[in-house]
């Protein structure tokens, strides 16, 4: 079997649980990820602040890093001259890359973080955040934009999205989608949704082009990309029109409105082959792991772990909370009495307010160990009271507590 073959990549289930819930094994060239996993976001070839082999140290599986950015900075050729992802960052196992369709639709509109919005906003076609100008333009071939970065002008279809892609050298490759927010008028989400299932086609074919083409390489899977909003119709169409096509699995992407994130998810899945895997894009707080389980996702990547202990925001049993707090200034106990990761075998409440007080850079960098080793050990745990059949009382347990004091 050569490195370039398809069979290096594979997905079997490993235990079915009640409905759509299901624990499983993805195999990929560099390695296997047992699922369900929390796959943590590095997005410039980085996890900001945390050494790659830390990232392996706390148990990450598997690192996603972005199209978009890589393809802006340092550019796919190095990457690719580099040996890959994986080689270029000195990470041995997995890697994802997103297909830079998101970064080009949220920074084109103005929205750097979630699309998530509230669903009673003005819906239109033309949506743009407040005093921002539109850096992205979306046509049938492709999308024109600007770099944030420097103002230049670039030019993404599916076929350069596959072949930045292909430079990258990830197990896991995503195909280029338009990613609308739930701002847009229903017409406008079923004109993305055709527009995204026209592109599946265009990635395939770049894809199957570019896999025969670069043969020494290790086989990359292609994952098609389900839009519709919340829109069930649309995107049970999405699902059922993608499974057809030859993806080796599946990503559920665009606006999604949280409250309906279950229901949502488990219209696309119930559509889709089950012995395929499933991605869902940039989803990070607790109780939603739990809901995209049990819906049957099978791996969920997002930004939020590393992004909110930059801002001294720490997990913990109790829920989430500052360290930056004046009433941690003299606790000289860890973020968590009974975490084992790195920050909290060493170092105190105390130390950490008194690194972000001082604006000291290593606050970053031990905020996003602990962070980065609660979420991935969460998703781990689930995994294994899901095999174990002590699921439900995990779930009451951690969430009881963890949300206790929203309750109040």
């Amino acid at each position: 079997m050569s490195e370039n073959s398809r069979d290096k990549f594979g997905f079997t289930i490993t235990h079915q649980g009640e409905g759509l819930a299901r624990t499983g094994t993805i195999k990929t060239p560099h390695g296997e990820i047992a699922t369900p996993a929390f796959i943590p976001v590095g997005t410039k070839a980085t996890v900001k602040a945390v050494l790659p082999e830390t990232m392996k140290d706390l148990g990450s599986q598997a690192l996603l890093a972005n199209a978009y950015h890589l393809y802006l900075q340092p550019g796919p050729e190095v990457v690719d001259a580099a040996g890959g992802l994986g080689a270029f960052m000195n990470w041995p196992g997995p890697t994802f890359t997103d297909s830079g369709g998101f970064q080009v639709l949220s920074l084109g509109v103005g929205f750097k973080k979630v699309l998530a919005m509230d669903t009673s906003m003005v819906h239109r076609d033309d949506v743009i955040a407040e005093n921002k100008e539109r850096l992205a333009h979306v046509d049938d071939d492709g999308v024109t934009f600007k770099s944030h970065l420097d103002g230049s002008l670039h030019r993404f279809t599916p076929e350069v999205s596959m072949q930045v892609q292909h430079k990258l050298g990830a197990d896991i490759i995503f195909g280029f989608d338009e990613c609308t927010t739930l701002m847009n008028t229903r017409k406008y989400q079923e004109l993305a949704v055709d527009r995204t299932y026209a592109w599946a086609h265009r990635c395939i074919a770049e894809h199957q082009r570019l896999t025969a083409e670069r043969s020494d390489k290790p086989y990359q899977a292609l994952f098609g990309v389900i839009q519709g909003a919340q829109y069930e119709d649309l995107r049970r169409k999405a699902a059922r029109e993608l499974n057809e096509l030859d993806f080796d699995g599946f990503g559920v992407g665009g606006a999604l409105d949280k409250h309906e994130l279950g229901t949502i998810v488990g219209w696309v899945n119930e559509e889709l082959t089950p012995n395929k895997p499933r991605h869902l894009l940039g989803i990070g707080e607790p109780d939603d792991f739990f809901v995209a389980v049990e819906s049957g996702v099978d791996t969920f990547d997002c930004v939020a772990p590393s992004r909110v202990a930059r801002t001294s925001a720490v997990y913990g049993a109790d829920g989430r909370f500052n360290i930056s707090n004046a009433a941690y200034k003299t606790d000289f106990t860890p973020i968590d009495e009974k975490c084992g990761c790195y920050t909290c075998q060493h170092y105190t409440r105390a130390y950490l307010n008194h690194l972000f007080k001082a604006k000291e850079m290593v606050a970053s960098t031990l905020a996003t160990i602990h962070n980065e080793f609660f979420t991935v050990q969460l998703v781990d745990q689930i995994r294994a009271t899901m095999q174990s059949g002590e699921y439900h009382d995990f779930k009451k347990d951690f969430l009881g507590r963890y949300y206790a004091k929203r309750q109040q």
